[in-house]
C-alpha cells in the first residue's frame, strides 16, 4: 500500500498531516514508514503553520499555592514538570518528565533546532532530595516523544547560571552562575545537542552570579549579576560572545539600572531588530541592542503585577505570567506591538497550570 491515506489523493493526505498537532507527531510516526517519512521530512515542515510555544518549568497543581517561597521548602523529587502553553490557541500540555522523579530545582531551559529536529534542552538544577548541584543535561525529541541524557556540563557544578540557546545553530551556551562554594564565576561554555559535546569558551570579564542569558544578533549576551564579595547587589553591565568571531566584546556598563535585577530580561527569537524587554517597575520596557535608553512600552495590567515569567515570542509580542498578588488568579497577558500600537490579551490559566513558574524559553 503505497498511499498515505488510502482513498486520498496524495496531495489532500498532505494537507491532513499538516493537521496534526504536534503532540501527536510521535504517534504519526509509528503509523507506517510512509507516515513516517512524510512527518520527519523538510517538505512537511515546510508546509506546517509555525506557532511559537512557551515551555515552563512549573510547580505541579498541590503546590500551586505554594508560590515563590516553596522553591526553598521543597523536599519531593515530583515538584516540578514541564509544561507547555500554546498563547496563540490558549492551550496548556504536559510533557513526560526527563526522570521519574521531575525535574531539578532551578533548571534551565532552551531550544534549539529547526523544523523536525526541533528539541528541549533541560541544563543543570539542585537535586531536590539533597539540593547539591547537578550538571545533569536531557535533550526532547519533539518528533520522538522521547528523552535521552546529553553530556553532562562541563565542571564546576554551577547554580544559578546564564543561559540562552542559539536555536538555528542548534547550541546552548551557559556562562557565569557560582560553584559549590558560593564562589561567583567567569567561565562559560557551549553545548551542540546534535553533536552531544561540549565545548570550553573563553573566560568573561567578570565574575557573573544569577546573570540572565540572552541569544540576540549572533550574540550571547550575559546581563548583570554579581561578583563573589558583591553578594546580591546587582550590577548594571553586560558581556557579549560572538558565536563567529568565537570571543568576547568589551563589558558595557550601564546595560541596566545598577541594581536592577535581570531575571526579567527577554529578547524575541527573531534577531532581526536585536531589542531586548524587560518589567520594571510595572512597565515593559525596551531598548535596542547596539545602543539606546530603556523606553516605556506599556504598563503590566493590575492584575498581573505578580509575574512569575517573561519572555518575547517574536512579531513584537511579549509574554507576562502573573497575577494581582499572590495566591490570586494566575493568567497569561500577551502585549502586541505592532505598527506603534499596543494592546494587552489575557487568557486565565487553568487552575491545574497555576503552579509558580521557575524557568521559562520560547519553542
Amino acid at each position: 500500500m503505497d498511499d498515505l491515506i488510502p482513498g486520498l489523493p496524495e496531495d489532500l493526505a498532505r494537507e491532513c498531516l499538516v493537521r496534526v498537532g504536534f503532540e501527536q507527531l510521535p504517534v504519526a510516526r509509528c503509523v507506517s514508514r510512509k507516515w513516517k517519512a512524510e512527518v520527519e521530512s523538510p517538505f512537511h515542515h515546510s508546509l506546517r503553520r509555525p506557532r511559537r510555544l512557551l515551555a515552563f518549568a512549573q510547580a505541579r497543581p498541590p503546590l500551586a499555592d505554594s508560590g515563590p517561597a516553596h522553591k526553598y521548602a521543597a523536599s519531593a523529587a515530583s515538584s516540578y514538570r514541564l509544561v507547555l502553553h500554546d498563547p496563540d490557541a490558549g492551550t496548556w500540555a504536559t510533557l513526560p518528565p526527563p526522570l521519574p522523579g521531575g525535574l531539578s530545582l532551578f533548571c534551565q531551559l532552551a531550544a534549539v533546532g529547526e523544523g523536525p529536529g526541533r528539541k528541549l534542552v533541560v541544563l543543570g538544577g539542585w537535586d531536590p532530595e539533597t539540593w547539591a548541584p547537578t550538571g545533569a543535561v536531557y535533550v526532547y525529541d519533539f518528533l520522538a516523544g522521547c528523552w535521552r541524557r546529553g553530556a553532562e556540563m562541563p565542571g564546576p557544578r554551577r547554580s544559578f547560571f546564564a543561559c540562552a540557546a542559539d536555536a538555528a545553530g542548534g547550541r546552548v551556551f551557559v556562562a557565569g552562575g557560582h560553584d559549590e562554594e558560593k564562589n561567583a564565576l567567569r567561565s562559560a561554555a557551549a553545548y551542540d545537542a546534535e553533536a552531544d559535546t561540549w565545548v570550553p569558551l573563553p573566560d568573561m570579564a567578570r565574575e557573573r552570579d544569577e546573570a540572565r542569558g540572552l541569544f540576540v544578533g549572533g550574540r550571547f549576551l550575559v546581563l548583570g549579576g554579581y561578583p563573589t564579595e558583591a553578594q546580591g547587589r546587582f550590577a548594571g553591565s553586560g558581556e557579549a560572545f560572538d558565536a563567529v568571531a568565537w570571543s568576547w566584546g568589551a563589558v558595557q556598563e550601564s546595560m541596566l539600572e545598577e541594581g536592577a535585577c535581570p531575571r526579567t530580561c527577554c529578547a524575541a527569537p527573531s534577531a532581526a531588530r536585536n531589542r531586548m524587554y524587560m518589567l520594571r517597575d510595572g512597565q515593559v520596557v525596551a531598548r535596542e541592542l547596539d545602543g539606546g535608553a530603556w523606553r516605556q512600552v506599556a504598563r503590566v495590567p493590575e492584575d498581573g503585577r505578580a509575574v512569575t515569567a517573561v519572555a518575547a515570542i517574536g512579531d513584537g509580542r511579549v509574554v507576562v505570567v502573573g497575577s494581582a498578588c499572590h495566591g490570586a488568579e494566575q493568567a497569561v497577558y500577551v502585549l502586541s506591538e505592532n505598527e506603534a500600537r499596543l494592546s494587552w490579551a489575557r487568557a486565565p490559566a487553568p487552575p491545574e497550570f497555576a503552579g509558580h513558574i521557575q524557568a521559562a524559553c520560547s519553542v
